[in-house]
């Protein structure tokens, strides 16, 4: 006799707030309106004012390839436990980040328009991946409508990131767009799901 086959977590669309605890059902619930927030926030940031979103996050990144560069190179200098090749793959590894770090503060309108294609790409595809699970696991969702909605949103945002790199304002608005509206969805989700579940 076979057991039931367990409700893939991350697939939040097919999870069953039946067959879950009162705690857990507020946990998703939690994680459904936190990420719902999020993404409305960022999604206002980026539809409104996307050539600022673009540049802060590039300063971000090139901060973070700053600090982490000398971490690394402190490391590889000071370090007196590590192995001469270990001390020395961590200051080559430090010296460029703080490289990568140095050229992104240099030209940070070309790092950032870089940024933006990459992103737009790397996000479409990803979006279509989770837009065809959505619709593959539609069949076993307590919300068919939103699975289907959310599914079909996803495709169609991937598809215009993933086919037009190049027109960076464009990726930045359909992102933004994408994700006020996915942001909405996760706060209905997370006020809709498991009103019913008392134990």
């Amino acid at each position: 006799m076979s057991s039931p086959q367990p409700t893939p977590m991350f697939a939040s669309f097919t999870l069953d707030a039946d067959t879950l605890t009162k705690t857990a059902v507020n946990g998703v619930r939690a994680a459904l309106g936190i990420s719902g927030v999020i993404a409305l926030i960022l999604g206002v940031l980026i539809t409104f004012w996307p050539k600022g979103a673009v540049v802060a996050i590039t300063v971000m990144l090139a901060v973070y390839l700053l600090i982490a560069g000398l971490v690394y190179l402190g490391v590889g200098v000071f370090s007196r436990g590590l192995k001469g090749g270990a001390r020395a793959l961590d200051i080559i590894l430090g010296l460029l980040f703080v490289v990568a770090a140095v050229l992104a503060f240099a030209n940070l309108a070309a790092t950032a328009e870089f940024l933006a294609i990459f992103m737009g790409v790397l996000i479409g595809i990803v979006w279509i991946i989770e837009g065809v699970v959505a619709l593959a696991q539609a069949g076993d969702s307590t919300s068919k409508g939103w699975t289907i909605f959310f599914g079909i949103l996803s495709i169609v945002a991937g598809i215009v990131l993933l086919f037009s790199p190049m027109l960076i304002e464009v990726i930045f608005i359909v992102l933004g767009i994408g994700l006020i509206i996915l942001g909405i969805v996760q706060v209905v989700r997370a006020f809709t799901f498991g009103r019913d579940v008392t134990a």
